[in-house]
């Protein structure tokens, strides 16, 4: 009789490559033609057969470890996969890293199951797998529900319970925060903004415009309140128009295109009172939920003019210190805070929106 040894181990082995091509959704045969047509089989000398084989044991181990990357605190804990606390961290970030145009075609949308019915259009549009997509919008739709209601730092709360790297933290905090809010991205007019300007424009705002006190009543996805109501005052300005005005174009004529100051000295009322207004109403929630709408009204004004992208921000930056030198801001230290918090965030998002 022929003695067999056989060796049984718990430790599985984890291929970087073949992981990525689970990920991504790609089927076991799809995967095999993948590796054979990158020379695998050359390199290594196996026949398509052994690869085949060999990434259907890959599959199968990782089918099994979905329902713990589902759940990263299990997968942390449990003892059937015996894996070292690097590639645990490696598979959770993989597991749940994002295409940043399949994310931006689920802003704005309820994460329900029947708009996770109907990501055949998504992967249509995006040419990612179905299966990938799928994969995107439960990951998106589990942090969301885990941290929305959860006091704290969105951020924080994420990297703790899920275990992700600080960047792509960040990223899921953003969509929260998104969602959270209730803005509107999904008009017409919104459409040509990347996910990465919607991130931009998030983390200005987390920055300038939610609470930032500590304490287990802290929600870092509410705004600060008193500060929306603070930014009611600005109107002030309204009636302060003129000098406002002088003194802008005061500090621009000498830095403008001649162009784009005829049309400042013409136009001034219009975009004045177009980010006054805007300031003025975002206390309600309807306003605030409109904010990138409005804001891309502000950038329509300057771009139907023809203004390019540097007279546009030195417009943005004298429009925002001169306010400052007239009297009924310059001498209301709450007044000149709120105008500058809103002026920075203002500043950034139609930037990044340009």
């Amino acid at each position: 009789m022929t003695e067999v040894d056989v060796f049984i181990s718990n430790y599985p082995l984890v291929d970087p490559e073949i992981f990525q091509l689970w990920v991504e959704g790609h089927t076991a045969s799809e995967a095999v033609a993948v590796l054979n047509d990158k020379g695998l089989g050359i390199e290594t000398g196996a026949t398509l057969e052994l690869i085949a084989s060999d990434v259907l044991d890959h599959y199968r181990t990782y089918s099994l470890l979905e329902k713990l990357l589902s759940n990263p605190n299990k997968l942390q804990e449990q003892l059937a996969f015996q894996i070292d606390p690097q590639t645990r961290l490696w598979l959770i970030e993989k597991y749940y890293e994002f295409d940043d145009e399949v994310i931006r075609e689920l802003l704005g949308k309820k994460l329900s199951s029947k708009n996770r019915k109907d990501l055949d259009e998504v992967a249509e549009k995006t040419g990612k797998s179905l299966k990938s997509c799928r994969r995107q919008f439960d990951n998106v739709k589990r942090v969301f529900k885990t941290v929305e209601e959860m006091p704290g730092s969105i951020i924080e709360n994420i990297k703790s319970l899920f275990y992700l790297p600080d960047e792509l933290a960040k990223k899921y905090a953003c969509i929260v925060f998104l969602a959270c809010i209730r803005f509107e991205t999904s008009k017409k007019k919104l459409q040509y903004l990347s996910f990465n300007s919607w991130k931009k424009c998030c983390e200005a705002i987390m920055e300038q415009w939610t609470y930032k006190i500590t304490g287990p009543e802290y929600y870092d996805t509410e705004m600060d309140k008193e500060f929306l109501l603070e930014l009611r005052e600005l109107k002030i300005l309204l009636d302060r128009e003129k000098d406002h005005k002088h003194l802008v174009c005061l500090y621009l004529k000498p830095k403008l295109l001649q162009k784009n100051f005829i049309d400042l000295d013409c136009n001034f009322r219009l975009y004045t009172r177009a980010i006054l207004t805007l300031a003025t109403a975002l206390h309600r929630s309807r306003d605030m939920k409109n904010l990138f709408i409005d804001l891309a009204q502000i950038l329509d004004y300057f771009k139907q003019n023809n203004w390019s992208i540097h007279d546009f921000e030195l417009f943005l930056q004298a429009y925002n210190q001169c306010a400052v030198e007239i009297d009924v801001i310059r001498t209301d230290a709450t007044l000149k805070s709120s105008w500058e918090k809103f002026m920075r965030v203002l500043s950034r998002c139609l930037l990044v929106m340009y």
